[in-house]
């Protein structure tokens, strides 16, 4: 063992935490390997702990990695996660991996980023189209600490990271690859990358290839690493440029078939909109929301959830469950039947940043002050109000969803399954950690499959929901409000489709396109009320926290605020909903509970 990996397990040591594992000791299924993260961090608040707030922060403000942290991580075997079970590694269930990544992303989104999902962004498309040389071998270069990044295509709203592109032309024995990137994360300290390469003009769907270019395979006087990136968020991530000058690549580099380009990005961004959604975004503002009732706590009158802030901070608890609600059911489509999971994935991660976003602008109100503090008890908070919009591409992210979306509103026009129970979306997408199903990569698809599984199966569970709920007006009348509100909600399933309906017959489609981004947004709002109710009606009691999820007050709340965002005409709250749901937030934080839909116990 070498000095410094013998110097970071003194150190855990010293703070009270076991030494990190190898990797052949770390827990078998997902949530005990998050269990086991989260304990290897330790108390982020804690004196001394190396991987704690004060930690972090200091890294930030160097901008730098926090270097200890991404060894542990090393040990642990992160990299290990990223590569599929029969290739080596841990990775089965997506749904599992972003529960691995949460007490990362609870802690630090550039950690999570630089030191994690960026590797699995990349390596997606070789486990997707890659031939088995190039499956085994990226294989092994993550489990030996190799690093792997994505190098994109240039999109149309591009920001920095999305800006700039490369090129290749026939050359004897393969390809001459050109081009140059600014900002690409870990492009200084990568020893691989799957890049997005221009290999036809114009904009087709057959304009880009993708290359798996291994630096040991190409010569070194072709390979320009550029200096790092200053960025204004995620600044602890090397983002760095990359310049490729007249590089031979060879034929075999080539990942799937040449002009896949395209297609195998709509195929693998599927798996990246759910893991940003599910593992960064909801991790991020479970820390943000965390901190906003530390604020309270610290308060005058201490940890009473009354009034404005009582109100405010409810509502983001019960829209933080919502949104883990829809990233839950895009997770667990990926790994039951990821052929359906194109447009659930980009709802998803459209729903999740938007809703999230607006909830972070409510908790910086309920900070105040302490909102602007870069100290350790507090300064986390205005750091996820840099990472978070990275870790979402901002309006890119935006317009790359929408691009998918708009598409589709044309079904629902002509959609034959409202009213037809048999069209739901199955059960077992709204029951955390129903199994460690294995997500098979090669059968993720470009095109919109059989709506019974997607989307529209989200819709249909909404409308069968709305209709079980009228038997559950007897149990009182919270029951009763969110019955009339699924109800609510179900004619609004009902009135998009005619809305849609109206869009799509219509001669000018080129002028439609404001209208067409508002039906977008009722439709993923739509989506996360299904899903809400999907989880309420099949959370099981005995689960940890199950009581709550399986009592009506979370959805209540959050179908109301959905409700508002709609214009809906929504009624008033029965008595005592707010408070109540204020307190199940106050007992989570005071039991050391996560505040997402698993309530896992926190270091």
């Amino acid at each position: 063992m070498n000095n410094s990996l013998t110097a970071s397990a003194d150190t855990s040591a010293a703070a009270g935490r076991p030494a990190a594992p190898r990797t052949s000791q770390v827990p078998g299924d997902g949530p005990a390997r998050a269990q086991h993260v989260e304990d290897l961090l330790g108390d982020p608040f804690a004196d001394g702990n190396p991987h704690g707030q004060q930690a972090l922060l200091a890294a930030d403000e160097r901008r730098e990695v926090p270097a200890a942290t991404e060894e542990l991580l090393d040990r642990f075997g992160l990299a290990a996660e990223f590569v599929p079970r029969e290739l080596g590694g841990r990775l089965t269930s997506v749904e599992g991996l972003a529960q691995v990544l949460r007490p990362v992303f609870r802690r630090d989104v550039a950690l999570g980023f630089g030191a994690g999902m960026t590797a699995l962004f990349a390596a997606s498309v070789v486990w997707t189209a890659g031939d088995e040389r190039q499956r085994r071998g990226t294989a092994r270069r993550l489990l030996d600490g190799g690093r792997i990044t994505i190098l994109h295509r240039e999109f149309a709203h591009a920001n920095a990271i999305l800006r700039g592109e490369y090129t290749a032309r026939p050359a004897p024995g393969g390809y001459a690859v050109n081009g140059r990137k600014e900002v690409v994360i870990n492009a200084d300290r990568a020893d691989a990358f799957v890049a997005y390469v221009r290999t036809a003009p114009g904009e087709g769907p057959d304009s880009h290839s993708v290359f798996l270019l291994e630096t040991d395979r190409l010569p070194a006087h072709a390979v320009h690493r550029l200096p790092r990136a200053r960025t204004h968020g995620m600044r602890g991530a090397h983002y760095a440029g990359l310049e490729l000058d007249h590089c031979p690549v060879p034929a075999d580099a080539l990942v799937g078939r040449l002009g896949e380009g395209v297609s195998l990005s709509l195929r693998t961004f599927q798996v990246s909109r759910a893991l940003v959604s599910g593992g960064a975004l909801v991790g991020g503002m479970d820390s943000a929301l965390r901190y906003a009732v530390r604020a309270v706590s610290e308060s005058r009158r201490g940890l009473v959830l009354r009034g404005r802030r009582g109100r405010v901070l409810a509502g983001v608890f019960a829209d933080l469950l919502a949104c883990d609600s829809l990233a839950v059911a895009g997770l667990r489509l990926l790994d039951l039947a990821p052929e359906h999971a194109l447009i659930p994935s980009a709802a998803v991660k459209y729903a999740v940043s938007a809703l999230l976003h607006e909830d972070l602008d409510e908790l910086a109100a309920v900070l105040g002050a302490r909102g602007y503090d870069r100290g350790p008890t507090y300064g986390g908070f205005q750091k996820l109000v840099r990472d978070l919009p990275v870790a979402g591409l901002g309006h890119a992210g935006t317009a790359d969803t929408q691009a998918v979306l708009v598409p589709h509103l044309r079904t629902l026009a002509h959609a034959t399954w409202r009213g037809e129970a048999g069209h739901e979306a199955p059960a077992a997408l709204f029951t955390t950690g129903g199994g460690d199903t294995a997500l098979d990569f090669r059968r993720l698809d470009a095109e919109p499959r059989d709506p019974q599984s997607g989307c529209d199966g989200l819709l249909a569970a909404l409308l069968g929901a709305a209709a079980r709920l009228d038997g559950k007006r007897g149990r009182g009348p919270r029951w009763a409000a969110l019955a009339d509100l699924a109800r609510a909600f179900a004619a609004e399933v009902h009135s998009l489709a005619e809305r849609c309906a109206t869009l799509s017959g219509r001669p000018d489609a080129a002028a439609l396109a404001p209208a067409a981004y508002v039906l977008v947004d009722r439709y993923c709002l739509l989506l996360a009320a299904a899903s809400c109710l999907a989880v309420c009606e099949n959370a099981a009691p005995g689960t940890p926290d199950g009581g709550l999820l399986a009592e009506p007050d979370w959805a209540l709340l959050a179908l109301t605020r959905f409700g508002r965002r709609l214009g809906l005409e929504v009624p008033d709250l029965p008595d005592g909903v707010t408070q109540d749901l204020a307190a199940g937030l106050v007992d989570r934080y005071r039991r050391g509970r996560s505040f997402d839909l698993y309530g896992m116990r926190l270091a």
